[in-house]
């Protein structure tokens, strides 16, 4: 299929999951409530995928904090510290900080084992898991992301994307993330997609400068076969630069402005998919929303899905002649 649709990872939280939170937090909920509330809310964020007709779904990642936040839990050796910043709107300042006290190790894994096969029990398109990368965790978590990544192998995942946000805010040459991903992937038999982020927390910018051509140079070495990056908000200098990328990784491009508080049309959708499709050849082109929906209402959420599988088939159309 041409132009085949999938979204980045997170989805919108109903808004009973954040009372649920709450009631967790609050020490109300028992290992049996747990599972209920995983199951529910898995269920909800793959109807709202499945009934807007997106072809590649994931499980929302219902039951993560922040996107990586709730995986510290699980992690040994760390120690929560006070946020330097406790007033005002929040943003990256505001997130706990952890320092490191001893070996880093994850006994039980990171859940995203379970998370994908509770998933996988619930729906029957075709499922890719979403696990954070070691430079995102910010420690040497490689061996504990690569046996992450062989267990959900092991559980019949054959799509894994590796998100790595942090690496697209540098104004100046961004770290060899790349390194760290080929290790953290080795041995894994599945196709291996990576996701650098354009940069937002709540649709704020987190660096004034943002580039991806800082990442090219470690782009061109990942030992991946996708690449997923969110050209909403790019002018057309990065996209002509993938004209003399000599590779053959595919490019997971977002097609959905990540401020946008509205749908866009599926006409506005199309539009944009055609602009891509002058740097990028079709057959190498994913489309997804968003980077990440687990700041985005969920009536929003719905809204754009819907917006984007309808512009991809007004474009799959004109490509069929």
């Amino acid at each position: 299929m041409l132009l085949p649709t999938s979204v980045v990872g997170s989805h919108g939280l109903p808004g009973w999951v954040w009372l649920a939170r709450e009631a967790m937090e609050a020490g109300r909920l028992g290992a049996v409530d747990l599972r209920e509330l995983m199951e529910d809310a898995t269920q909800a964020a793959l109807l709202d995928q499945e009934r807007a007709g997106i072809d590649v779904v994931t499980s929302g990642e219902m039951m993560r904090v922040r996107f990586i936040i709730g995986f510290y839990d699980r992690i040994g050796g760390l120690r929560a510290l006070e946020p330097p910043r406790k007033l005002g709107a929040p943003l990256w300042d505001t997130n706990t900080p952890f320092e490191v006290t001893e070996k880093i190790t994850a006994p039980d894994g990171l859940g995203i084992v379970d998370e994908w096969k509770l998933a996988r029990s619930l729906t029957t398109r075709r499922l890719k898991a979403t696990v954070p990368g070691p430079y995102t965790l910010l420690a040497d978590l490689v061996a504990i992301v690569n046996a992450e990544c062989r267990a959900l192998v092991a559980a019949g995942c054959d799509f894994i994307q590796i998100d790595e946000p942090h690496s697209g805010m540098y104004a100046s040459t961004a770290p060899r993330f790349d390194k760290g991903i080929n290790r953290a992937v080795e041995g894994v038999t599945a196709k291996i997609a990576v996701h650098i982020c354009f940069g937002n927390l709540y649709g704020r910018p987190f660096a004034a400068v943002r580039d991806f051509r800082n990442v090219y140079p470690s782009l061109r070495d990942l030992a991946v076969s996708q690449i997923v990056l969110e050209y909403a908000n790019r002018g057309p200098d990065d996209l002509r630069l993938w004209k003399e990328f000599p590779t053959d990784k595919e490019l997971g491009a977002g097609v959905v402005d990540v401020k946008a508080f509205r749908a866009e049309t599926p006409t506005e959708v199309a539009e944009r998919i055609r602009r891509l499709l002058e740097h990028v050849a079709p057959e190498k082109l994913w489309l997804n929303p968003d980077c990440g929906f687990w700041e985005t209402p969920r009536w929003i959420v719905r809204q754009k899905l819907v917006a984007l599988v309808e512009g991809a088939r007004i474009v799959r159309k004109e490509l069929a002649g």
